[in-house]
């Protein structure tokens, strides 16, 4: 513990020092690379323990694979709440959320649009808007996260847990995923693995935050703007490769379904645990007319963007290709947007 906090203080010495932005940009980028490989080393091993005790593949999809591929986003918001950087926490969650859907799922629906199961759907979009509008009540009539908000927000995450785990063990969820080269990794490495998932996220998202709090401030643009648009873009990189790589191999759109449930995580896992460990206000660092542009553009464009994405798919089962080039047009004016006005 003593050496991490020595060199988390010799690198905050040496940024602030001397090349400060393109120090600071190199160790963001550093961090970046840490959340990808810490999180797929963190499933990994997850899963290879999970296995060795014979869990059901669904059960392990719908736990462990789950929470492990939202770790980074979680570390990064919960670190950036610790130290007082409200807007990352904030930015970070709801930043995802757009990136998750008119990036990476518009992407997948842009090439490879399709059928879709509409039962599979249901639930996690009947938790994702419900737990969407309560944090959009807080945001309009308050202005304020508190802790009592924080622990619903979990309270849902628990909820919908709970109702996957059950689904699973009486076999009636979605059919469980292939998951492949978990099998014969020895306990030992196994265990490995899953440290050094979680050590390499740990650090990867304190330089996130730590050099991305410095960009944006040499930048000057406000740490919100950074968290809704590279930071998000930076924690939602494994599911932008696993998209890539899943048309390459023609395995067609992602699971619309993960896609939601991912969204869901980043609502009330991401944002939930930020609150409870430090309630804050929405961040209003960026104004349009002397209103708070999150309340104006942020929040509408989360839902807009989901109810564009899961509605057809909720009512006629299908995915559309321009569904998927609108939503890359929304996500392309809403990072021009947060740039330049």
């Amino acid at each position: 513990m003593t050496e991490m906090s020595t060199l988390f203080g010799l690198i905050n010495f040496s940024v602030s020092n001397g090349l400060v932005l393109p120090i600071a940009i190199v160790l963001f980028l550093i961090g970046f690379a840490l959340l990808i490989f810490g999180g797929d080393w963190f499933v990994d091993g997850a899963v290879a323990i999970a296995k060795k005790w014979h869990i059901p593949d669904l059960l392990i999809g719908a736990t462990i694979v789950s929470i492990g591929t939202t770790l980074p986003e979680v570390m990064v918001s919960a670190g950036a709440a610790v130290e007082g950087h409200s807007e990352i926490a904030y930015g970070n969650a709801l930043g995802s959320i757009i990136c998750n859907t008119a990036l990476i799922s518009a992407i997948t629906i842009t090439f490879a649009p399709g059928v879709t199961d509409k039962k599979s759907l249901r639930v996690p979009a009947i938790f994702f808007f419900t737990a969407a509008l309560f944090y959009a009540i807080v945001s309009y009539t308050t202005g304020y996260f508190s802790r009592p908000v924080g622990i619903v927000l979990l309270v849902i995450f628990a909820v919908y847990i709970g109702l996957q785990v059950k689904s699973a063990l009486s076999g009636k969820g979605e059919p469980a995923e292939e998951l492949e080269g978990e099998d014969n990794i020895p306990m030992g490495k196994a265990l490995f693995l899953l440290i050094l998932g979680a050590a390499a996220i740990a650090v990867g998202a304190n330089l996130l935050v730590d050099n991305g709090t410095i960009i944006a401030e040499k930048v000057g643009v406000p740490e919100s703007v950074i968290a809704l648009t590279i930071v998000a873009l930076g924690t939602s990189l494994p599911e932008l490769i696993t998209a890539i790589t899943s048309l390459k191999k023609g395995h067609g759109a992602l699971s619309l379904g993960n896609v939601i449930g991912a969204n869901l995580f980043n609502l009330v896992l991401v944002s939930g645990l930020s609150i409870t460990l430090r309630p804050f206000a929405v961040p209003a660092s960026k104004l349009i007319a002397g209103m708070n542009a999150s309340l104006l553009v942020d929040i509408p464009v989360v839902f807009a963007v989901m109810l564009l994405m899961t509605l057809p798919a909720l009512f006629k089962g299908k995915l559309y290709k321009a569904q998927g080039i609108t939503l890359l047009c929304i996500y392309a004016a809403y990072c021009v947007f947060q740039f330049a006005f």
